[in-house]
């Protein structure tokens, strides 16, 4: 079987995350998509997520009742930062006779060669770059054997969602609506919330 590895934050997932796995699915032929929620995303230290439990929790909520989509919580298990080169070592052990496949924006593509074991990353998964349109996707600056997969351009990004929330504004229709119900239920990304998160992560390490 051909497994497609969708990694990310998902602070908080939405409807483009859902869309993208979609198209992914049916054109590069896969037989599942695992959605894999990072702990701590490496390129992303400088900002407080959301609880990570919760996060997965919210992709779990967003793809109930597709049989072709799972959460994995691999990295949320594991201690420190959360490299994609470890999780890939860790699927190949868990599915030795299946294809990996590993599904990256544009912008995750320009920066790949910046990642840790690149080499050893395009050894143990086929890359596909998601190419959403708009002019011509970034290239990384070695030259890494990879498919590049249309996909529609959906005009929504978590950091938006994020901020219309701190604003006071809706989201409805950005996240699916169990999405959004967990959201309200844990009062994630208002801007007291945020401020009190911060404090929390002053008195010691996350």
């Amino acid at each position: 079987m051909r497994i497609g590895l969708f990694g990310g934050s998902f602070d908080p997932p939405h409807i483009g995350h859902a869309i993208v796995a979609q198209y992914a699915l049916e054109r590069l032929e896969l037989g599942r998509v695992l959605f894999v929620p990072a702990a701590r995303p490496p390129h992303k230290r400088e900002r407080r997520l959301a609880p990570a439990e919760v996060r997965a929790e919210m992709v779990g909520a967003m793809i109930a009742g597709d049989p072709a989509c799972s959460v994995d919580d691999m990295e949320l298990r594991r201690e420190g930062p959360s490299y994609t080169v470890d999780t890939l070592r860790g699927l190949v052990r868990l599915h030795p006779s299946d294809d990996l496949v590993l599904l990256l924006g544009a912008d995750q593509f320009g920066e790949f060669h910046t990642w840790r074991e690149p080499v050893a990353i395009e050894r143990l998964a086929e890359i596909a770059v998601l190419d959403r349109g708009g002019g011509p996707a970034a290239g990384p600056a070695v030259n890494v054997r990879h498919t590049r997969v249309g996909v529609p351009r959906i005009e929504v990004s978590s950091s938006e969602i994020r901020a219309r929330v701190a604003a006071e504004k809706s989201i409805r229709y950005l996240v699916p609506a169990p999405v959004l119900e967990i959201i309200e239920r844990e009062g994630l990304y208002r801007a007291s919330a945020h401020a009190g998160r911060e404090m929390r992560g002053n008195r010691g390490p996350c």
